[in-house]
């Protein structure tokens, strides 16, 4: 009976540490939660108080404290963008060709040259892909002159082909799918090829179906960069009827530099399809990114 005692007073300490230990432990999570959740308004709150601004009255837009929710809800900043003269429509339109086309290419080729640099055995494969690597130290402004010349010799400069054709090149994206295509066995290509396969038919056929996670992520990620390319458009485009989104808000801004309801209903409009297509590609971009961790 003794002896049960002493077992049970001898055991108190270390439940008790435990105890503590886990209430820490869960505090410890907890304050690292209400932080995140902290950053996470503070970063959605510019978000809401502009597409609040797009629906007030110009006398509300600096009324203090702020009305996040309008007593009135007004749609006229919303349909002067589109039915107005400064339509928001051609710039869509542009948008949406340079940065369809140039994701379209830019998946592809990137799949294309990630699988020659991991499928592929040639002789100073991983000295050409280190070369090529390092080019993203290159800041892309140092290359608009260049760029400005060649598209110019070419007769493309002053329309989307200037953006299309180089957006179609992307170092990280050829980065991102070689990380990918290394998580794929070897056997499986060697396999087919000893079938009878060749390059093409198993990059079209094996490779690219395993790789939709990291097709999807590099397409939603590629995608955005080209809609809210600024610089390049401002650079390489001169008509007014090229104008992509980004310089069309930036026009109507220079415009419209008092209208700060139709600003922000612009800007709304702007962002309107990226967050269509996170909502659509979430699950990818986190099946893509768990896929093409970087490796040891």
């Amino acid at each position: 009976m003794q002896s049960n005692v002493d077992y049970a007073a001898s055991s108190r300490p270390p439940q008790a540490a435990a105890i503590r230990k886990e209430t820490i432990r869960r505090l410890r999570k907890g304050a690292v939660t209400a932080i995140m959740l902290l950053f996470a308004v503070a970063m959605v709150l510019p978000f809401v108080w502009m597409i609040s601004t797009s629906f007030k009255t110009p006398g509300e837009v600096f009324a203090y404290p702020i009305q996040w929710i309008p007593a009135h809800f007004v749609w006229e900043h919303h349909l002067k963008i589109w039915t107005g003269t400064a339509s928001f429509v051609p710039y869509y339109l542009n948008s949406l060709k340079v940065s369809l086309l140039s994701t379209a290419g830019a998946t592809f080729l990137s799949a294309l040259a990630a699988y020659g640099f991991t499928k592929v055995e040639f002789k100073g494969r991983d000295t050409l892909f280190l070369i090529y690597i390092a080019m993203m130290m290159i800041p892309p402004q140092v290359l608009f002159v260049p760029k400005f010349i060649m598209f110019k010799w070419m007769g493309i400069f002053n329309t989307h082909w200037a953006l299309i054709l180089p957006g179609m090149i992307t170092i990280f994206g050829v980065f991102m799918m070689r990380q990918f295509f290394i998580t794929i066995p070897k056997e499986i290509s060697e396999s087919a090829f000893i079938d009878g396969a060749g390059h093409m038919r198993i990059f079209t056929q094996m490779m690219l179906p395993l790789a939709k996670p990291a097709l999807a992520t590099l397409a939603v990620i590629d995608f955005s960069w080209h809609w809210n390319d600024f610089e390049n458009a401002l650079v390489f485009l001169i008509s007014r009827e090229l104008y992509t989104v980004p310089l069309g808000l930036q026009n109507f801004i220079m415009e419209f530099n008092v209208d700060y309801n139709g600003m922000m209903a612009a800007a709304s409009a702007g962002i309107l399809p990226m967050l269509a297509l996170f909502l659509i590609g979430q699950r990818f971009i986190i099946q893509g990114l768990s896929g093409t961790a970087v490796k040891g």
